[in-house]
């Protein structure tokens, strides 16, 4: 197996940091599958960075008082130092503010208004008269003619999930002033989405295996017909529309960013020295997958826009799989960063390790329906499973070896059938598990491998070698090498989830070697303008998505346990903290 698997990963706005929502909906699941991929040898690029370019950003600049150019830089910063301490292993992480994807997006534009894809007409618009100024869609809020959400934003209604047009809104304001904007005519770009109804039909109409929720949006929108959408605004900040006369506009950043992922493997092939590179990802000749990990807010985007600017462009790998998920509400809450309702990465990763929360989001992941975090559910998640049946497994054993066995792996005698029972459960489980990751069904990939370690302890009481040793030392021997044996192969199969715990218990069992590659921060330099990016330097150490290798005999290291259990206390206390201003 030595698949091409290209993972496209939601762009962030750089407007604030990274809040669980994120998180759960967009960042932990396509890293359990990028890991996953390389431990079976595959060729993985996984891609993202910020989304420099959004009215959130401009938005946030505005009522900071400062420059957008230093939100972004203050955010940008923030999501590299959150994603390397959640370990999101991006081969790249970049943002649109670069050179190349100027280049990139500007290129991909004049093919499709050379195509005949894109035209230009005359729409109608915002215009607040007190700021003098057309209002970009996320300048207006409303009520949803849909559903009647009051919080409607211009381009999308997050309670229904519709795209909207801005003047469809009820009773609309300027987030601006607080004023009843004007309808002003203004000329614009539109992509003609209604050339490509049809074909994106008869694409979507193979797409069995996607999500429920994702399939059924998408064809919802096809069957009702898609309608030409404008792709650029009145606005100073993003990529100038590259159409003599009107640089003046700027290309309207949904059609900007999600361009981001292609834009973003070129980048990366370049940072390789090998400027093709990317093209063994992107040929719809070659064999592999391409994916998209969204939150359910932006179905539209990439189901139907991102798809059809790809057909438009032609002679480029179209979307395998868009797994989006369900949204995360807080507490029986929904998120609102607004009202500081909400549990920050950076705050979260400054008093707890990583592998809880990517264990917490994952086995109650929001994959098909809405799921509620509270800081309960996380103690009990922790405590329970984590340090309880997992942790507590792993260091028993380790600790009753070390103790007992000269520091090292018992040499085993005869195996008895229940032995022989237990190897073959979880050393037969890797197909299966492997299998439920690969389809994106990650929450039933990690329930079903702590069930296994729970029968694995179940094993271990019935053998009681604390007990057995006291009369049959080589039993004794055999039932602790049977035991770190099949650790061993559970340590592999949570590597996607818990790669940290997973690294030093590894470790502990004597192995030399790192699982992983290495993630850095890099200053990339072009010719106009530099950027910080981070990268991934992959294992090139071979298949590792297999059972035990652990040798009888193997010296150990030094047990420790591998995750802290949490006092009672911290549920409250973590309570306490939400909804107040942040510091």
């Amino acid at each position: 197996m030595n698949e091409k698997v290209l993972i496209g990963v939601a762009w962030p706005y750089a407007n604030s940091p990274f809040h669980l929502g994120h998180l759960a909906g967009a960042y932990i699941p396509p890293d359990i599958l990028a890991r996953y991929h390389r431990m079976r040898g595959d060729q993985v690029l996984m891609v993202s960075g910020s989304d420099t370019h959004g009215t959130p950003v401009t938005l946030a600049a505005e009522q900071q008082g400062v420059s957008p150019s230093a939100i972004v830089g203050k955010y940008h910063q923030s999501f590299i130092d959150s994603l390397l301490g959640l370990g999101i292993s991006f081969d790249l992480f970049t943002h649109t503010d670069t050179e190349n994807h100027w280049r990139v997006t500007t290129d991909v534009f004049g093919r499709l208004l050379a195509n005949g894809y894109i035209y230009k007409d005359t729409m109608q618009a915002f215009y607040d008269v007190q700021a003098k100024r057309f209002l970009a869609d996320r300048y207006v809020e409303g009520i949803c003619p849909f559903c009647g959400f009051s919080g409607a934003r211009g381009d999308q209604c997050d309670a229904c999930g519709k795209p909207l047009d801005a003047l469809q809104l009820i009773e609309p304001h300027s987030k601006l002033t607080g004023s009843v904007p004007e309808i002003r005519d203004t000329e614009h770009f539109f992509l003609d989405l209604a050339q490509f109804n049809e074909p994106l039909k008869q694409w979507v109409s193979g797409k069995t295996y996607w999500r429920p929720s994702v399939l059924n949006f998408t064809l919802n929108m096809l069957n009702e017909g898609l309608h030409a959408r404008a792709i650029s605004r009145d606005i100073d900040w993003g990529i100038p529309v590259p159409v003599a006369g009107y640089e003046h506009k700027r290309i309207y950043v949904w059609f900007d960013a999600v361009i981001g992922y292609l834009s973003a493997s070129i980048e990366w092939a370049a940072l390789q020295g090998e400027p093709d590179a990317w093209r063994l990802w992107w040929d719809p000749k070659s064999a592999g997958r391409s994916y998209n990990f969204i939150g359910k807010d932006n179905i539209f985007f990439h189901t139907l826009i991102w798809p059809a600017i790809l057909m438009g462009y032609g002679g480029l790998k179209l979307p395998y799989d868009v797994p989006a998920n369900e949204f995360l509400t807080l507490e029986g809450k929904k998120l609102s960063s607004s009202r500081n309702w909400a549990v920050w990465a950076p705050d979260y990763l400054s008093r707890y390790d990583p592998d809880p929360l990517r264990y917490c989001l994952t086995v109650g992941a929001p994959e098909t329906s809405d799921m509620d975090f509270t800081w309960q559910s996380f103690f009990d998640h922790n405590n329970n499973e984590l340090v309880g049946t997992w942790g507590n497994l792993a260091n028993r054993m380790l600790t009753f070896c070390y103790r007992n066995f000269e520091q090292h792996v018992p040499i085993p005698g005869e195996l008895e059938p229940a032995d022989n029972e237990i190897i073959n459960l979880v050393e037969g489980s890797f197909d299966e598990i492997g299998m439920e990751i690969d389809q994106c069904h990650f929450r039933s990939a990690l329930v079903k491998v702590m069930a296994l370690t729970r029968e694995v302890n179940r094993y271990l009481d019935a053998a009681a070698p604390w007990k057995e040793i006291k009369v049959n030392r080589e039993r004794t021997a055999t039932v602790c090498y049977v035991t770190l044996r099949v650790v061993d192969s559970l340590k592999t199969l949570f590597l996607p989830f818990l790669p940290f715990s997973s690294q030093a218990l590894h470790r502990m069992l004597g192995y030399e070697d790192d699982l992983f590659g290495i993630q850095q921060v890099s200053e990339f330099a072009e010719s106009t303008r530099s950027h910080l990016g981070l990268t991934y330097q992959g294992n090139q150490n071979g298949d590792r998505w297999v059972p035990s290798t652990l040798k009888p005999g193997q010296a150990l290291r030094e047990p420790k346990p591998l995750f802290r259990k949490l006092d009672a206390e911290i549920v409250a206390q973590e309570i306490s903290r939400l909804g107040k201003p942040a510091d």
